[in-house]
C-alpha cells in the first residue's frame, strides 16, 4: 500500500484562502488518478478463483501454474508502478502537470479495456498487459496528482488537501472490494467488467482535466510566463491581490537555484545523506514487507483460510478498506500531536502483535466459528494499526530527513524501493502460503521485529523540528 504526502514546504507567507469552485473542481480532477490506484490494488483481491478458472481453461493447465500466473497478474501491477514514477517526473516537468493528468488518463482508459475485454476475446496475456499498463497508470498517478495538488492548493489548506490524497485511495480501495462480492461483480461472468470499472476514474478525468488550471508553480517557474501563472492563481484563488504568492514562489526558486543539486550517486557515497537515506529505504520496506499488501491483495484467501465461506470473505474484506479509510482520518490529528517517530513504532508493534495472534487464530479456527471470527479481527486490528502510522510515514519522513537540495533524489529511490518491495510480496504470497500453511504470517512478524527494533534505535522525532535541525542530526 502505498500512499503519497506532500513534503514540507519552505517557509512562506500565510494568508487565508477560501475553498473555490476552480480550486475545488482541479483538485477533485487530479486526485482520481489516486482513487484509480486504490481500486487497482484492491481489485485483484476477490474474484481470484474466477480468473485462476479462467486461465486453466485457456491453457489446460493444473491448479499450481494458473495459481504462479495470477501471482503474476498481481505482481506485473507494481512493475508498471517502478516505471509509471519516474515517467512521471520526467513528463510532468517536461510537458506541464495539466498535460501530465491527461495523457495518463487516456492511458488508464486504454489498460482497463484491456483487462474488461480479456476474458472475451480468450486471452490472459490481455489481463497481464492491462495490469502492467494500469501499473504504469497509478504509478505515474502517485507522482504526478499530489505534485499537482500540492502546487494549486493554498498553503494554510495544503495539509487539509494532502489528505484528500490519503481518501482517495482508501475509498477506491473499498469500492473496489464492495464491488467484487457476489451479488454485484464477484462471479465468474462479472469478473472482467469488474477490472473493466477502471475506465470510469481514467474517462473521467480524460473529461474534467482540459477544463483544469495549469500550476502555477509550473507556469511560473518552468515555462516562465508570469501572465498565464498569475491568471491561474487568480482564477483558482478567487480575487486578485496574488502578489505575494508570485513573490514566495519566486524568493523560494531562487533559494533552491543558490542551492547545489544532490544526485542519487552523492546520497550513497556522503556519510551525512547516506545515514537518512537508509533509514527512510527501511521505512519504506516496513510499509511492504510488514506484510500489508498480501492482505489488500489477498484477504479473501486469507479469510477464506481461516475458514469462512467464499461469500463471507469477500465480504469481510469489505472491512479491510474501510479500515484503512477510518484510520486515514484518525491519523490526521495524532500525527502533530503524538509525533512520526512515536506513531511509526505504535503501528509496527501493532501489526506485530496482530500478525502472531492472526497466525494463533489459523491454527485453532477448525470446528470453532468463535476463532474464524476472532481471525477476521485480528487481521482488521492489523490494519489499523498500519493505518496509524506505517500507511504515510515512510512516505513523509524521506522530505523531513533532507534538504531541498537533496530530498528529489532521496524521495524518489524511496518510491523505486516502495514499488520494488510491493513487487516481492505480490509475487511470493501464494508459494509462501503453499509451503507455510497457518505459519504464513511468521516471516512477516520477523520483519516487523526488525523494523520496530531499527526504528527504535535510528529513527530521529521530526515533530516540530527545522530541516536545518533534523539534517544536523546526521552531520
Amino acid at each position: 500500500m502505498i500512499v503519497v504526502l506532500f513534503p514540507r514546504v519552505p517557509n512562506v507567507t500565510k494568508m487565508a484562502t477560501e475553498i473555490t469552485g476552480p480550486l475545488l473542481y482541479s483538485v477533485s480532477s487530479a486526485v482520481l488518478g489516486m482513487l484509480q490506484f486504490g481500486y487497482n490494488t484492491g481489485v485483484v483481491n476477490a474474484p481470484r478463483e474466477f480468473i485462476e478458472t479462467f486461465i486453466r481453461d485457456q491453457y489446460q493447465t493444473d491448479e499450481t501454474r494458473s495459481s504462479f500466473l495470477f501471482g503474476i497478474i498481481v505482481s506485473i501491477f507494481a512493475v508498471g508502478g517502478m516505471i509509471g514514477c519516474p515517467l512521471a517526473s520526467w513528463i510532468a516537468e517536461k510537458h506541464g502537470r495539466k498535460n501530465a493528468l491527461l495523457m495518463n488518463a487516456a492511458f488508464g482508459v486504454i489498460a482497463a479495456a484491456l483487462m474488461a475485454f480479456s476474458k472475451l476475446a480468450g486471452s490472459v496475456e490481455m489481463i497481464i498487459i492491462g495490469r502492467f499498463l494500469i501499473g504504469i497508470n497509478c504509478g505515474f498517478a502517485t507522482t504526478v496528482s499530489p505534485t499537482y495538488v500540492s502546487e494549486v492548493a493554498p498553503l494554510n489548506l495544503r495539509g487539509a488537501f494532502g489528505t484528500v490524497n490519503q481518501l482517495a485511495v482508501a475509498f477506491g480501495l473499498i469500492f473496489s472490494q464492495i464491488l467484487g462480492i457476489d451479488a454485484i461483480l464477484g462471479s465468474d461472468e462479472g469478473w472482467p467488467w469488474l477490472f473493466g470499472i477502471a475506465l470510469i476514474p481514467s474517462g473521467l478525468q480524460c473529461v474534467m482535466v482540459p477544463f483544469t488550471v495549469e500550476s502555477p508553480r509550473f507556469l511560473l517557474l518552468t515555462t516562465h510566463d508570469e501572465e498565464k501563472a498569475r491568471a491561474a492563481l487568480v482564477k483558482i484563488r478567487g480575487y486578485p491581490n496574488i502578489e505575494n504568492e508570485i513573490n514566495d514562489m519566486n524568493a523560494e526558486d531562487k533559494a533552491e537555484k543558490q542551492e547545489k543539486k544532490f544526485t542519487a550517486w552523492d546520497l550513497i557515497s556522503h556519510r551525512s545523506l547516506r545515514t537518512p537515506l537508509i533509514i527512510g529505504i527501511v521505512m519504506h520496506l516496513s510499509q511492504q514487507w510488514g506484510g500489508i499488501n498480501a492482505v489488500l491483495y489477498y484477504s479473501s484467501t486469507i479469510f477464506e483460510g481461516a475458514g469462512l465461506e467464499a461469500d463471507e470473505a469477500r465480504l469481510a474484506s469489505i472491512g479491510v478498506g474501510s479500515m484503512l479509510f477510518i484510520m486515514a482520518l484518525v491519523s490526521i490529528p495524532l500525527m502533530d500531536r503524538l509525533g512520526r517517530r512515536t506513531l511509526q513504532l505504535g503501528g509496527l508493534a501493532g501489526m506485530t502483535l496482530f500478525s502472531v495472534l492472526m497466525t494463533v487464530a489459523f491454527f485453532t479456527y477448525e470446528d470453532n466459528q468463535t476463532m474464524s471470527i476472532f481471525a477476521v479481527i485480528f487481521t482488521l486490528l492489523y490494519v489499523a494499526s498500519f493505518g496509524v502510522g506505517p500507511s504515510s510515514i515512510p512516505w513523509m519522513i524521506l522530505s523531513e530527513l533532507f534538504g531541498q537540495s537533496a530530498r528529489s533524489a532521496a524521495v524518489s529511490i524511496g518510491a523505486l524501493v516502495n514499488w520494488f518491495a510491493n513487487f516481492i510480496v505480490g509475487i511470493t504470497f501464494i508459494p509462501m502460503k503453499d509451503a507455510l500453511g497457518n505459519y504464513l504470517f511468521l516471516p512477516y512478524t520477523g520483519f516487523l521485529i526488525f523494523f520496530f527494533i531499527f526504528t527504535y534505535f535510528k529513527l530521529p522525532e521530526t515533530k516540530n523540528k527545522s530541516i536545518e535541525e533534523v539534517t544536523a542530526l546526521f552531520t
